[in-house]
């Protein structure tokens, strides 16, 4: 009896703080939102237009320093300087537009994708106070070495459904 007592007081406190875990796929579930890939269209959209400003910038220098190239021997020593004055400031004008249109880039990211994925997250914290669950890990993206799936809950599908609700 006394055994019986003992065990029971032993496991009792490992009953009482079972946790529940579960994982997700955020890739999969951000792939399977219309509003997230109606959102990555347009930051391809923007992406390539950004691109094509840099790459016709380029095209110009390139242009302009050929010509200087073939002119160069009948110039004189003043209009040489110049003109390499001015193709060294079209380069760094050119890396000046680079930084400005990578800090362009990551604003229009953040305004679009954003408020996606914050609902997203917000779905997540719902399904998993709905669910006591302790953790929520990332399936994909490398980030666990290994889930136990008996263990584990994929929640992926409930949250999918939560987003559903929140539109």
């Amino acid at each position: 009896m006394k055994k019986l007592i003992l065990m029971l007081m032993l496991c009792a406190p490992m009953a009482l703080f079972a946790q529940k875990f579960g994982h997700l796929d955020s890739q999969a579930l951000l792939q399977s939102l219309p509003e997230a890939t109606e959102a990555q269209k347009k930051l391809e959209e923007k992406g390539k237009q950004l691109e094509k400003q840099l790459t016709d910038m380029q095209s110009e220098l390139q242009r302009k320093a050929e010509e200087y190239d073939k002119t160069k021997s009948t110039m004189n020593a003043t209009k040489q300087a110049e003109t390499e004055k001015a193709l060294q400031d079209m380069y760094a004008k050119i890396q000046q537009t680079a930084q400005d249109n990578q800090r362009t880039f990551n604003e229009e990211q953040q305004k679009v994708l954003g408020p996606v994925l914050d609902k997203v997250r917000n779905a997540i914290e719902a399904v998993a106070k709905a669910g006591n669950y302790v953790y929520i890990m990332e399936k994909g993206a490398g980030q666990p070495l290994y889930i136990n799936e008996a263990l584990s809950k994929d929640i992926t599908a409930e949250v999918k459904a939560q987003f559903a609700k929140m539109k």
